[in-house]
């Protein structure tokens, strides 16, 4: 697989892509897949570099992850333009600033399609008032590129210039859904396919109408989207950060079918089955939904065998994975119960083995 970032080479990679996911699910005889490209450059909208300290000089590196060669890193061509602008804007502009530069170990940026730029400073050493100006400073430096925030970290310690989050503004078919990201938190790095992957899944779902209950709903990135197709959603989320990520987003695109409760799936399975009473849906009658369609988009882990029994009661199943392996692995169990109508390649990382994918599955 190529490890190099070179565009000439974009359709070549995606197509030994494209190759493997047909190999390592050829046993399910599914539908043809769906692909959705990425652009080949300057696609990621959050990057973190480490500080690399040598002499006077200062910049970014990051390591081989075989290898654990590091190497120096000028410019980020998958990431996105304004994360280029500000690295090298950046390391300029702390390069004489002994407070500044001092013991930084890494720098985190996160941007967003609308034009903002958050970026995280971590140190091996406590943020004083001192260091707390000079970073007013980089901030004001930083706001002639970008509307910008600055967050300094340290052990125990986090001093906020501005806020901790970006607000994106993803266009969806016809709709613009407004997203606020926060720093530290999963949101999906590549922007321009996340809408592509939100538009399928609107189509798939598209006159299904019913509920939707989803897991691990993170900000609402779906729930958000999808809410159109559905009389209501009903989403869980174990972060409270992601939970009140979700919520500030729902009150931002004026949903009002949309409910978020603080819980793992395996405590909404347990919910379900009457196993356990939880406080956090003291307001909700779970027998007042209609458990036709779910939607899923697990961590790399994959579904464990109880979200993976939960799910298979559900008429109707939107799988999104991060990891094709888990996500063979749980359709063996889930096509015992379901049919796949669907399957979507999403190449949310181009030049590197991972692969974003899209199941929908109907109950046979």
């Amino acid at each position: 697989m190529f490890s190099h970032i070179d565009p000439n080479v974009y359709d070549q990679q995606l197509i030994e892509k494209q190759h493997s996911m047909a190999v390592l699910f050829d046993e399910f005889n599914g539908p043809e897949f769906e692909l959705y490209k990425s652009e080949p450059l300057n696609y990621r909208q959050r990057a973190e570099f480490r500080i690399w300290h040598e002499g006077d000089d200062l910049f970014y590196i990051m390591f081989n992850s075989e290898t654990k060669k590091k190497f120096r890193v000028d410019q980020f061509p998958v990431a996105s333009i304004l994360i280029n602008k500000a690295m090298s804007a950046l390391i300029d502009h702390v390069q004489d600033k002994p407070l500044l530069r001092e013991r930084l170990f890494q720098v985190d940026f996160l941007t967003s399609l609308s034009g903002e730029l958050l970026v995280s400073l971590l140190y091996h050493k406590q943020l004083n008032d001192e260091w707390q100006v000079q970073a007013q400073e980089l901030k004001t430096f930083l706001n002639t590129i970008a509307p910008s925030d600055i967050i300094g970290r340290a052990r125990k310690q986090k001093v906020l210039l501005g806020n901790d989050f970006i607000t994106e503004k993803l266009t969806v078919g016809e709709n613009t859904y407004i997203y606020q990201q926060v720093e530290n938190s999963f949101t999906q790095p590549n922007a321009k396919v996340n809408e592509q992957m939100l538009l399928w899944a609107q189509q798939v779902t598209a006159g299904i109408k019913g509920d939707l209950i989803e897991l691990y709903c993170g900000n609402g990135n779906f729930s958000i989207a999808l809410a159109q197709n559905f009389d209501r959603v009903l989403g869980t989320e174990i972060s409270k950060t992601s939970v009140n990520s979700a919520q500030t987003n729902i009150q931002a695109n004026n949903m009002k079918n949309i409910d978020i409760v603080r819980m793992s799936s395996e405590e909404f399975s347990q919910a379900m089955n009457g196993e356990r009473a939880f406080r956090r849906l003291a307001d909700f009658d779970l027998t007042a939904y209609n458990y036709d369609t779910v939607l899923v988009d697990p961590p790399r882990a994959g579904l464990d065998p109880a979200s993976e029994e939960l799910v298979s009661r559900f008429e109707r199943i939107v799988y999104i994975s991060c990891n094709p392996e888990t996500l063979k692995d749980n359709l063996k169990q889930l096509t015992k119960t379901h049919t796949i109508e669907k399957f979507a390649l999403f190449d949310q990382f181009p030049y590197t083995h991972h692969i974003e994918t899209g199941v929908y599955l109907t109950r046979k």
